[in-house]
């Protein structure tokens, strides 16, 4: 830690911009437990300053299934609480993006993650990528939202560079997340120096990093109990941005048993082929499903903690180098 990245920390720590992911309430979620509203609360009640939530969270219930005037009242709460919105979506296709975007809208949402899922030859794979961020800028560089693009287990960080850099759109930024970088065989922050110019949003997990051949998956588990660089990663992402804090919103996403496989190798041949896969989800549990659900909303309000813990670690760090 440089004197500089000291100040910076002592700054910026105590109003880290922390938001509750609707993905640590997964599994509740999926058996409609919880519903978008019900999250809203939880970010009141916890302090935190917005959330994140998938257009398809809650099920019947999601934001997906709202006519313009429930999303209007999501908004409407959400803003009663003084919270940001992000949206969130599993696609890059056109009517994909289409929809996030009409929600993100309709809910007075600040911006849109979306992330590919296209199976093919690398380079097949990039070109159509390319072509999708072509046609959100196209149709939406003035809609008065942000855009992040998410590092999500199957493209390799200097590739997400070079899609955000050639399609030339400034509200088009990257999403860094704690793990998904293990899944294209990187390190963690090799990934996150190899991104750090286009970072503006997080997701915090922490993971147990799976050997598999010569690529590497990875199982979510509880925060501080995985084998990221944790508290490395989070103490050079709240350094971001010389006069003022590059990264906007951090992601609370406690993933505890989400598991993912190797999607890229370190003996992959030049152009390698990018297998098809769903979107993210979590097993639901088989029995002792109660018991389940309470755990997972038990984990969340850990994480939030411990993620404050480890905040409160690196400023008193920072305070001393600058005693030093």
């Amino acid at each position: 830690m440089t004197s500089d990245e000291a100040r910076r920390i002592i700054e910026r720590a105590d109003n880290l911009p922390l938001y509750l992911h609707a993905y640590a309430y997964h599994l509740n979620m999926r058996f409609e437990k919880l519903l978008p509203g019900d999250l809203l609360d939880i970010a009141h009640e916890h302090h935190l300053p917005g959330v994140k939530i998938h257009v398809l969270d809650g099920e019947t219930q999601s934001l997906s299934t709202m006519n313009d005037e429930k999303l209007a009242e999501f908004g409407e709460k959400a803003t009663s609480y003084n919270l940001d919105i992000n949206i969130e979506t599993s696609a890059s296709d056109n009517k994909t993006l289409d929809d996030a975007v009409r929600i993100a809208l309709k809910t007075g949402a600040s911006s849109v993650r979306f992330y590919p899922r296209y199976e093919g030859a690398l380079s097949e794979v990039l070109k159509t990528i390319a072509t999708d961020l072509r046609y959100l800028k196209e149709h939406y560089q003035h809609s008065g939202l942000t855009f992040v693009l998410e590092q999500h287990e199957d493209l390799k960080s200097h590739e997400l560079v070079e899609l955000i850099k050639n399609t030339d759109f400034p509200q088009l930024t990257l999403l860094f997340d704690f793990g998904n970088m293990i899944n294209a065989c990187e390190l963690p922050m090799d990934a996150l120096s190899a991104m750090q110019e286009y970072i503006t949003q997080v997701h915090i997990k922490d993971a147990v990093i799976l050997e598999e051949g010569q690529g590497f998956g990875h199982k979510a588990c509880r925060s501080g109990e995985g084998n990221l660089p944790f508290k490395e990663m989070l103490q050079a992402l709240i350094c971001l941005g010389e006069k003022s804090p590059q990264v906007i919103s951090y992601g609370l996403e406690e993933e505890v048993d989400y598991y993912a496989p190797a999607f890229r190798f370190a003996d992959e041949v030049a152009d390698p082929w990018i297998p098809w896969r769903q979107m993210s989800e979590t097993p639901l549990p088989e029995n002792e499903i109660s018991a389940r659900l309470a755990l997972e909303k038990e984990d969340a309000i850990n994480q939030i903690n411990y993620v404050r813990k480890i905040i409160n670690e690196i400023k008193t760090e920072a305070i001393l180098k600058i005693k030093e």
